[in-house]
């Protein structure tokens, strides 16, 4: 009995040894990279420039740079479900940032997350975007930081999370079920306008990143076209950053591609001015971008359709005045508070002040975006080098959380809006887990 027991246990062991073996080299292997053999890139100028632009679009430096500290030097917190992490020093410094990086390196972190020595990245690093970034393009991107980037002896931070959740090893297991593998090709009978937009929405620019619901293990549930939530908007870190597709209320319905281009461009058009994580993105990214980028961009986001079921009846203007409704707390605090520049017909003023008639904050059912810029306002917007007359200032100081409640209230159930009422606890939590919006401009230099 004992030798017949000892003889299943041996049978059962082996593959759970070949198993646990198979695991071991999966989470520990270095990824292949097309660029093992590549020669050392030169300092050509060319390359180094299209490197930069590239890195213009993957807005690398609003996550590795501080608007106090040298250019790419990291130590931006970031917080995440497990705890926070820093930014890392991406600098050619060979101690303390990626001078010492091969290409190959270089190119196994940018798309797949993978650190010399198989030390996996976090997945706040986009790569799981970036994975579709073109040879070429990374390459280019090389040789910006090796040559065009001055290294800086800024030593890492290490991570706030905890033992055993700072275990690097079951990223590799959350790669294989979730992150892209293979760079961008070109999709069959879209012209080459629309490949280009899909190209930067998906790869460089990330957007799915903020604009794409998560799941369960905090994943996007879409990296393309090809699913449905792919850019349906998404609640992330107390903004709803909203559907970039054609939804009539909460995304880029009522937008034409000159609009879309537009806001990318001057960060403002008459249906909305950036706020929020966008308005960083507009400073350091989609302003720098060309012009045919920006239409190829809005070319393939108008392509993606709406969804009638998830976003509601579309929203028809409803003609009425603040100025009547006086009797109402929320009226009266709109009027005594945000008329002057909103208008007491919630139109705005034409591309100055935005419309809160219709706003996408206005509409949608997630209230994150209204409570967090009425309590701490707005970033200040620089276009052209220039900072930005006309700011939303914060309110934080000026009324308590059942009058941000009222108002908001008032602003998301008036003009025909359909956002609903808010309640004054979730104005509280937001109070406690966020702050005012620097006055200062933030845009951070590339050199």
């Amino acid at each position: 009995m004992t030798h017949r027991f000892a003889r299943t246990a041996g049978w059962l062991a082996l593959p759970c040894l070949v198993a646990a073996g198979l695991m071991a080299w999966y989470v520990t292997r270095e990824p292949a990279s097309p660029f093992v053999d590549a020669q050392a890139i030169a300092a050509d100028p060319a390359l180094v420039s299209r490197g930069e632009y590239v890195a213009r679009l993957s807005d690398c430096v609003a996550c590795h740079s501080l608007p106090d500290g040298k250019p790419f030097a990291g130590g931006l917190e970031m917080a995440t479900p497990l705890g926070a992490i820093h930014a890392t020093n991406i600098t050619p410094d060979r101690d303390n940032g990626i001078g010492s990086y091969s290409l190959a390196d270089f190119d196994r972190a940018v798309r797949q997350g993978v650190a010399p020595g198989g030390r996996r990245l976090y997945p706040a690093m986009p790569y799981p975007s970036y994975a579709k970034l073109s040879d070429d393009d990374v390459k280019a991107l090389y040789a910006f930081f090796m040559h065009g980037v001055q290294p800086a002896r800024q030593a890492n931070l290490a991570s706030d999370i905890p033992w055993p959740l700072n275990l690097r090893w079951p990223i590799a297991l959350w790669n294989g079920l979730f992150a892209a593998t293979t760079p961008y090709a070109d999709k069959a009978g879209q012209d080459a306008l629309w490949n280009r937009g899909a190209y930067i929405v998906q790869g460089p620019g990330h957007c799915g990143s903020c604009h794409t619901p998560r799941g369960l293990a905090f994943n996007e549930k879409a990296l393309d076209d090809s699913g449905k939530p792919f850019l349906a908007g998404a609640l992330l870190d107390g903004w709803y950053a909203p559907s970039l597709r054609a939804d009539h209320n909460t995304g880029l319905g009522r937008w034409s591609e000159d609009e879309i281009a537009q806001f990318l461009k001057t960060g403002r058009n008459r249906h909305a001015v950036v706020f929020g994580s966008m308005t960083e993105a507009f400073n350091n990214s989609t302003q720098f971008m060309s012009d045919d980028d920006l239409r190829a961009i809005a070319h393939y986001l108008k392509s993606l359709p709406g969804d009638p079921q998830r976003d509601g009846a579309p929203w028809q203007y409803v003609a009425e005045s603040a100025a009547t409704q006086l009797n109402s707390p929320g009226a009266h605090t709109y009027v005594t508070r945000c008329a002057s520049c909103h208008g007491l017909e919630g139109k705005g003023q034409d591309q100055w002040m935005p419309p809160l008639a219709g706003a996408t904050s206005a509409l949608a059912k997630e209230d994150a975006s209204a409570i967090n810029i009425t309590l701490n306002g707005s970033q200040r917007v620089v276009t052209a080098g220039l900072p930005d007359a006309y700011r939303m200032p914060a309110f934080r100081e000026q009324l308590n959380d059942q009058e941000i409640a009222d108002v908001l209230s008032f602003v998301r159930t008036a003009w025909g809006n359909q956002g609903g009422v808010v309640n004054a606890q979730a104005v509280g939590t937001l109070r406690g887990h966020t702050d005012p919006a620097s006055s200062s401009p933030i845009i951070l230099h590339m050199r």
